[in-house]
């Protein structure tokens, strides 16, 4: 069968190749991949995979084969698949713990856009309550971004959404925003949590934003750079600030199967900004390290 793969040399970062067919054990479904959707991180720092792996973390498709040991989907249910490795390829063995059970009415090529993204922005704003709370989100235009300032206008906070430029506040309004801003510098603006995917100088000038007792929630680092706080910029007064890390690799079928019910509900959109076939992969790898896709990049499996 054909699948992407890790490629470490100049063409990269991922490549077509023809690779064995996956055998599922007892506790996998056979999930035949009708969409693929792509992330930044996977993709910018491929080396942490080794070369020759099938790559690929979220899609969306059809169970053709159900686990033999009786759990988890019957044949023929659509499903999203949600952070399991190996997913872009025709067919994937998956376990219960990665799949959502995608709802009637949801489009599968919308459901393969949540995983990574999706999972992610829900997991930091659920951290703490956010009725009437100052939420900013940095890089508000990405996947996790978007996702981001959807739902914690869901759960009644005041949303900031920070972007590198101005062609980039398009929709945000729109998904929820209260405000949409280009650059910190003025702002008076204190908020309870900060969903950061940007890093760099950028984290200190939020710290610097935090009202009592805010923290901080670093999720990605697409600037690439390094954050310096001057000093006394970590001194204060008050009930604590703090910056939180995030790295939480646990199953996602939870996860997926709210926002899937978010979905179906028609209170959560998924944020696809460029929809293609599979075979254009580097043409839209391109697009989205050159920072031309707002929110997800979503292709078929043909």
């Amino acid at each position: 069968m054909r699948a992407l793969v890790v490629d470490h040399g100049e063409a990269g970062p991922v490549r077509f190749a023809d690779v064995d067919e996956p055998v599922p054990a007892r506790d996998e479904a056979l999930v035949e991949i009708r969409h693929i959707s792509l992330n930044f991180g996977e993709l910018n720092y491929v080396d942490q995979w080794p070369a020759g792996a099938v790559h690929g973390h979220d899609a969306a498709g059809v169970v053709v084969r159900a686990a033999s040991d009786g759990s988890g989907p019957s044949e023929g249910t659509r499903v999203a698949v949600g952070m399991a490795p190996h997913a872009w390829a025709e067919r994937v063995a998956v376990g219960p713990a990665s799949l959502g059970i995608v709802p009637a009415g949801v489009d599968l090529a919308d459901a393969a856009a949540l995983g990574i993204a999706g999972v992610t922005a829900l997991r930091v704003l659920r951290k703490r309550s956010l009725l009437a709370r100052d939420v900013l989100v940095t890089g508000a235009s990405g996947g996790v971004g978007h996702f981001a300032v959807q739902m914690a206008a869901l759960a009644g906070a005041r949303v900031t959404a920070l972007v590198g430029s101005p062609d980039r506040t398009a929709g945000l309004r729109d998904l929820g925003a209260d405000q949409v801003l280009t650059d910190l510098a003025g702002t008076e603006n204190r908020f309870d949590l900060v969903l950061d995917t940007v890093g760099g100088p950028l984290v200190a000038q939020a710290f610097s934003a935090l009202a009592e007792g805010g923290t901080i929630h670093l999720v990605g680092y697409s600037s690439g750079q390094d954050t310096t706080f001057p000093a006394g910029t970590l001194f204060g007064f008050g009930e604590p600030r703090s910056v939180a890390t995030y790295g939480d690799m646990t199953p996602t079928s939870a996860e997926l199967t709210d926002l899937l019910g978010l979905m179906a509900a028609g209170r959560l959109s998924a944020p696809v900004g460029l929809r293609g076939d599979w075979r254009d992969v580097d043409d839209a790898v391109q697009a989205l390290f050159a920072r031309k896709v707002p929110g997800k990049v979503v292709l078929d499996v043909t």
